[in-house]
């Protein structure tokens, strides 16, 4: 029995990582693959994303993005729930999809207020560094990520600005698929 593939996307503060955590944990097998830490394994040369997008970042993210890809279907093929969450628009699913023909992929677009990414932004501790420095990018990619581009795409969107993180799972798991 294969697992599903959920790929989770939101802004910083958005609750990706708390969510794929949270919901995994309510499957016999879970594996979370979050970009920002696969990330984190280079040792040297990591380049920082950054809202003008800089060539080496956009190289280093699409490397970990297809490095996921092809975790998430070798455990899902073995069984396993899997959760991807980064920033990640529409089109940056299709080079990382080609690995999951076959496969139950349900992508979802997490949504918040921007004063709640804020807000859980400042009070997050599963971060090495200053989560201070996600300000700008929080504020900048607000605009850059509406819903409604989302649902146009095919993903499911989950605004969870007033939802606790159980419940927050719940919507995710009530969610029908396929869209």
């Amino acid at each position: 029995m294969t697992g599903t593939i959920w790929v989770f996307s939101g802004s910083p503060g958005a609750g990706k990582t708390s969510v794929s955590r949270a919901l995994l944990s309510r499957f016999p097998l879970g594996l979370h693959l979050p970009i920002d830490d696969l990330r984190e394994l280079v040792v040297s040369g990591l380049a920082h994303p950054s809202l003008d997008h800089p060539p080496e970042a956009v190289r280093q993210f699409a490397l970990a993005r297809t490095a996921a890809a092809h975790h998430a279907r070798l455990y899902a093929e073995a069984g396993f729930a899997v959760a991807i969450d980064d920033v990640l628009w529409p089109a940056d699913v299709a080079p990382m999809a080609a690995q999951w023909t076959g496969l139950d992929v349900r992508p979802v677009r997490l949504f918040t207020t921007l004063e709640v990414a804020h807000h859980r932004n400042r009070t997050r501790t599963n971060k090495t560094y200053d989560t201070q420095s996600l300000v700008p990018l929080i504020d900048g990619l607000y605009g850059q990520m509406p819903p409604e581009a989302y649902r146009a795409a095919g993903w499911a969107v989950v605004d969870s600005s007033q939802l606790t993180l159980d419940e927050t799972v719940e919507a995710v798991l009530g969610l029908t698929w396929p869209l």
